[in-house]
């Protein structure tokens, strides 16, 4: 499952000059120290590709359970799962599902995961396999035509949330206790009111994301500021946050996040038209997005995905369709690795890194 504080006042900006000292304090501390002869050159991580043999399919859904074991969905209904570290990859589609588009999925194992359509009304549903793929039930479909999911996200095998595009003005939840099994609609009272445009965007399955057995957090863009809402009890009331990251327009705002903890996080997102610029394209917080401070060398470009690397509390990387880039100091600084196409990425505990996007493209993190 991708995982990715107590409630505070809504509405908070960030904090541009705090961010300035505390990425400056932490350049500064990286720079000072001496580099020793003896020490060894470290490589940049690099992406090695895997053949998914579906280049016809764009991957936006990715569920890393380790090394060896991963889960792909995307267009034309298609869900694969490798496990044997990418070598090969099993279609594991739900029948009957070509003209759906998954944009998330959340894997507890190698046999059970629960993977998500986005769409307008029926478009968006839940589908469940415990048996690796073989069998699916579809578990939820949507019938308010105003709803549009767009992302899901686990705390453990048993709860989890989705999330829609505003439906009177708030975003609604949706939420299980029984690992996908059913789903319930949760009250939009303790939702803050959505601004004018505010939406999702599913772009990557991280527009919506949790950290620990409570708290989550949900992305958003379209409107005149790029925020970022918390809850800290599973969903049932939220706060919001402004970030540093451009909105006002319906292509731009925050695409993903990645926290490492209830604490630590990281937005990123920009505008997803190639021949838009994206300036301020990334943003951190810790203090479990009460405020979020800009990157002071953000990535480049537009950026859709985001994981912060296994046992580390200040390596990150983020994805989009230019390229990969890597923090090394929690996200003050960002510099270019990779140039391939990649729209999100996954990491777990064992070292396992994995990206997937266009084109069938599916990539392990190596070096």
């Amino acid at each position: 499952m991708r995982r990715s504080g107590s409630t505070r006042g809504s509405g908070r900006t960030f904090r541009t000059v705090a961010a300035g000292v505390a990425c400056g304090a932490a350049l500064a501390a990286l720079t000072a120290v001496p580099a020793q002869a003896h020490e060894p050159e470290r490589r940049a991580p690099r992406w090695e590709l895997k053949d998914s043999g579906t280049p016809e399919v764009r991957f936006r859904g990715l569920s890393a359970v380790s090394r060896h074991t991963a889960w792909l969905a995307g267009t034309q209904g298609t869900v694969l799962r490798t496990t044997d570290g990418g070598a090969t990859w099993r279609n594991v589609s739900p029948p009957g599902a070509a003209e759906l588009q998954f944009r998330d999925i959340e894997a507890f194992d190698g046999r059970r995961a629960v993977v998500l359509a986005i769409g307008e009304g029926e478009a968006s549903r839940v589908y469940r396999t415990e048996d690796g793929g073989a069998t699916w039930t579809e578990s939820f479909r949507n019938t308010d035509a105003r709803a549009f999911y767009d992302c899901m996200t686990f705390f453990d095998r048993r709860h989890g949330l989705a999330m829609s595009d505003p439906v009177e003005g708030r975003f609604r939840i949706l939420s299980t206790s029984d690992g996908g099994r059913s789903w319930k609609v949760l009250p939009s009272e303790g939702m803050p009111a959505a601004l004018d445009g505010e939406a999702g965007f599913a772009a990557g399955g991280q527009c919506l994301v949790s950290s620990g057995p409570k708290d989550v957090w949900l992305a958003t863009g379209g409107a005149a500021r790029a925020r970022v809402l918390h809850s800290a009890d599973r969903g049932l009331t939220w706060t919001a946050a402004d970030t540093s990251i451009p909105a006002g327009d319906p292509a731009r705002g925050v695409f993903a996040l990645a926290f490492r903890d209830r604490t630590h996080g990281l937005a990123v997102g920009g505008d997803y038209r190639p021949d838009q610029a994206s300036p301020q394209a990334a943003a951190r917080t810790g203090d479990g997005g009460h405020s979020w401070s800009p990157a002071g060398t953000p990535p480049p470009a537009y950026r859709s995905g985001a994981a912060w690397l296994p046992h580390s509390r200040t390596a990150a990387l983020a994805v989009g369709p230019t390229g990969t880039d890597l923090t090394t100091d929690g996200g003050c600084t960002w510099r270019s690795v990779d140039t391939g196409s990649y729209d999100t990425v996954d990491c777990t505990p064992d070292l396992g890194c994995w990206a997937a996007g266009e084109k069938g493209r599916v990539a392990r993190l190596e070096g």
